[in-house]
């Protein structure tokens, strides 16, 4: 199953180094570009791309 806009998403384990996600952070998927990298609004108010295939996550459901 892939990520659409307007689906929310959990992190279990993101891969940068540098991110604002703890485990459990959910948001929106915002869009999913080209590369295939999922674009969230995270609810604790940052954004941050998660990379398939590096990045793990949840999809829960849609908010459409």
């Amino acid at each position: 199953m892939s990520a659409k806009v307007g689906d929310r998403v959990r992190v279990e384990l993101c891969t940068d180094p540098y991110s604002p996600l703890d485990r459990g952070t959910e948001g929106v998927v915002t869009m999913v570009d080209a590369m295939g990298t999922i674009h969230v609004d995270w609810d604790n108010g940052r954004t941050l791309g998660l990379v398939p295939g590096e990045d793990v996550f949840t999809i829960l459901r849609s908010d459409r």
